[in-house]
């Protein structure tokens, strides 16, 4: 897959779920890279508006020469994928100009990596938006949450607030994940890869 359409808009996917209660969890850092990326592309700060077709957050912004759509849906995360299947309709983006962003049980805390396709690794957002495209071919960027400690389960662990030194550290994770979004567009997977998983 190429990185180098000048014409068709990208669509830059934040998964989480609506509403104040779920804003500092750790299933929504996928939602706080989106706002990382919105404050660093122009006009800065870009503030998101409801899309109602597709509801989601949106702003739309351009990278250099390109366009860019970037999205929090409304929906909750295990129906992500309707919303995303609708932004894709609406803005007509190509199926391999889409990079989803989510949180990773599988990666340490201040761990980011990006990658091309693959499963769902029982993420129900992921699952939802796989469901909804029809592939499993699409960019993601996987922001590490850690794994749950002693008995607590996965399904409560990522719906918990960072902890206050887990919140010291999650400007800089954004930032990195951001770049990570900013780089597979301009620059292709492998350049993003070795400058993101070199952090």
């Amino acid at each position: 897959m190429n990185a180098t359409h000048t014409d068709s808009p990208w669509l830059v996917v934040g998964l989480g779920n609506p509403g104040p209660q779920y804003e500092t969890t750790r299933h929504n850092v996928g939602f706080m890279v989106l706002d990382e990326l919105a404050d660093r592309t122009p006009p800065m700060p870009s503030t998101f508006s409801i899309h109602k077709r597709s509801n989601s957050h949106v702003v739309e912004t351009r990278f250099g020469d390109k366009k860019i759509i970037l999205a929090k849906p409304r929906s909750f995360m295990n129906l992500s994928g309707g919303p995303i299947a609708a932004l894709i309709q609406f803005y007509k983006v190509p199926k391999e100009n889409i990079i989803v962003v989510h949180d990773e049980l599988d990666l340490d805390f201040d761990t980011v990596r990006l990658k091309l396709g693959g499963g769902d690794n029982g993420h129900n957002g992921l699952r939802s938006t796989t469901k909804s495209l029809g592939t499993k071919d699409y960019y993601r960027i996987r922001v590490g949450i850690g794994r749950p400690p002693g008995r607590q389960t996965p399904a409560n662990y990522v719906l918990r607030p960072f902890s206050k030194e887990e919140f010291e550290g999650l400007p800089l994770i954004c930032e990195h994940a951001a770049e990570g979004a900013e780089l597979i567009i301009n620059q292709g997977l492998e350049l993003a890869q070795n400058r993101i998983h070199a952090l």
